[in-house]
């Protein structure tokens, strides 16, 4: 694994954590890494819009422009299957902060 691949996973991992913390830039973040394929992500639309609004019910207001551009570029199917994703993990989430 080159130290880019490398540098990408911990950046990852490390949002991941912040954003299991309830941490809404964190979740951000992962939002814009799948929503544009930065930081050695692919680019995963439905990813992205899971965090965006795992963002948006964690507060971050401007995660709820960014999901709404983003669902015009989704179909509909897409988009049921980002906000299953995204209740699945905030339920996940929550369960484990108790």
């Amino acid at each position: 694994m080159g130290s880019s691949a490398k540098s990408a996973e911990f950046l990852y991992e490390s949002r991941l954590q912040d954003a299991a913390g309830g941490d809404h830039d964190a979740s951000l973040d992962l939002g814009m890494i799948f929503s544009s394929g930065t930081d050695g992500a692919q680019l995963d639309l439905i990813e992205a819009h899971k965090w965006f609004n795992i963002a948006a019910v964690q507060g971050n207001a401007a995660a709820k422009g960014w999901r709404a551009e983003l669902a015009h570029e989704m179909t509909a199917l897409q988009i049921n299957e980002a906000q299953k994703a995204a209740r699945a993990w905030l339920h996940g989430a929550q369960r484990h902060a108790t």
